[in-house]
């Protein structure tokens, strides 16, 4: 009975032992063979490998390229509007060994403090060396390559390799925001009054020219009117003193019926005058009978 028990503890010993000493690496994975705490091996081909049981441990690294969102970061550009802005870097562990060693047994939640400590001076450095109008625009694009580039160097130290470095967002603070739409607001305002202000002006240069332009035309239709009405009574005397050379009984016999036709018309129909008046002359049947 005690060779059986022997002989068990023996099997199991064994299997313990053979199985301590295999593990598998995976093709998303790179592995490091530690013995108290020293780098033996490295292990970045998939498949089974082989350790010292009890005395060697093995330590696992994602070979994939992983993803760090940093924390909003306050930022001043040039032109002292700081803005909010928000980052992502794409990174991979490109040397085992110096990961290990610069970072520790915190792996890569330690890694990505590291780096988050590289990326965040990177985007005060560079964003800070231009105005917020280019952080806001299309040359955003140049400014996340100087960004990666810069954290690329500093990263090397910690065996890793920075892939990318994007900017996600890049607003003004909560309390700034309020204050510069009441200032962008102001100078709207202001730029509509000088419109308005210029189309007055305009339309008072306008106005002043199309009275002046009345002006002129009444003034000359106004003197075209009293040449026409001057040359009228020039040709009316003309034929009047014409008609009077000819026969005055007959041109003082015309304009006696004028004065008829003026007066006995509307509501003057009705005259207080001397009945032997001369303005009744022509209108005596004896009168008319001896003509």
């Amino acid at each position: 009975m005690s060779r059986m028990t022997f002989f068990l503890a023996a099997l199991i010993l064994l299997v313990v032992t053979v199985l301590s000493s295999v593990f598998i690496v995976d093709e998303r994975q790179k592995a490091l063979v530690l013995q108290f705490g020293q780098v033996k091996a490295v292990k970045e081909n998939p498949g089974l490998s082989f350790k010292m049981p009890f005395i060697q441990n093995v330590v696992y690294y994602d070979d994939r390229i992983l993803s760090l969102d940093t924390q909003p970061l306050n930022v001043t550009p040039l032109d002292d509007r700081r803005l909010v802005v928000d980052a992502f870097a794409r990174w991979r562990i490109s040397d085992v060994i110096q990961f290990r060693e610069a970072v520790g047994p915190s792996g890569e939640a330690g890694a990505e403090q590291r780096l988050e400590g590289i990326l965040n001076p990177a985007l005060r450095q560079v964003l800070g060396s231009v105005t917020s109008d280019d952080i806001l625009s299309e040359n955003r694009v140049a400014l996340m390559g100087r960004i990666r580039d810069a954290a690329i160097l500093r990263a090397r130290a910690l065996g890793i390799e920075v892939v990318d470095v994007r900017i996600k967002r890049a607003d003004l603070p909560e309390g700034n925001r309020e204050a510069t739409f009441q200032r962008m607001q102001a100078e709207r305002e202001r730029e509509a009054a000088d419109e308005r202000a210029r189309g007055q002006e305009a339309a008072q240069r306008v106005r002043a020219q199309a009275d002046r332009t009345a002006v002129e035309l009444v003034s000359e239709a106004q003197r075209d009117a009293d040449i026409i009405r001057g040359e009228a009574d020039a040709q009316r005397n003309a034929i009047f003193a014409e008609a009077f050379g000819r026969d005055p009984e007959f041109f003082a016999f015309y304009r006696s019926l004028t004065a008829y036709q003026n007066a006995l018309k509307g509501e003057n129909s009705t005259l207080v005058i001397s009945p032997d008046s001369e303005f009744f002359d022509y209108l005596k049947s004896d009168t008319l009978d001896d003509q």
